[in-house]
């Protein structure tokens, strides 16, 4: 396997804290369960790439109405509040876009579950905001 060369782009401390500050205003927004503010800060049509329960690769473009109707419907199960812990690794192509993995451990209530993503942000005029989400497990829901 090679490892693929360096962007050639190295982020500010500054950009790197604006990429922090996103993420924590959308963990907040997740943890409320606030869809409609977790779509403001999207970019659609949303692109979204993922696999099944067979281990098939699936995508799709979302509208916001389809992106809003699908994360209530997701993040309306149990109830019980939510929180997360993550650890993100940004990876900046240039300074309007980046590649940000991340592991994260959701939990509500006494249940906990590991996640493992990635997100492509864009740098738009007003922000950051996300384009693409990456993230195994979604692909019945692309179909």
């Amino acid at each position: 396997m090679t490892v693929p060369p360096e962007t050639g782009y190295t982020p500010t401390p500054g950009e790197l804290a604006e990429i922090d500050r996103w993420f924590a205003a959308f963990d907040a927004l997740s943890a409320a369960r606030d869809v409609e503010g977790m779509a403001d800060m999207a970019v659609f049509p949303l692109n979204l790439i993922s696999d099944d329960a067979a281990a098939r690769g699936a995508s799709a473009q979302w509208d916001r109405e389809r992106y809003v109707a699908t994360m209530k419907q997701v993040m309306d199960q149990g109830g019980e509040p939510l929180s997360f812990t993550s650890e993100r690794t940004p990876v900046f192509l240039s300074p309007a876009m980046a590649v940000v993995f991340t592991d994260s451990v959701m939990t509500a209530g006494e249940a906990t579950e590991r996640l493992r993503y990635a997100d492509i942000l864009i740098r738009r005029a007003d922000g950051w905001a996300f384009q693409t989400m990456v993230q195994s497990g979604w692909g019945e829901n692309l179909r």
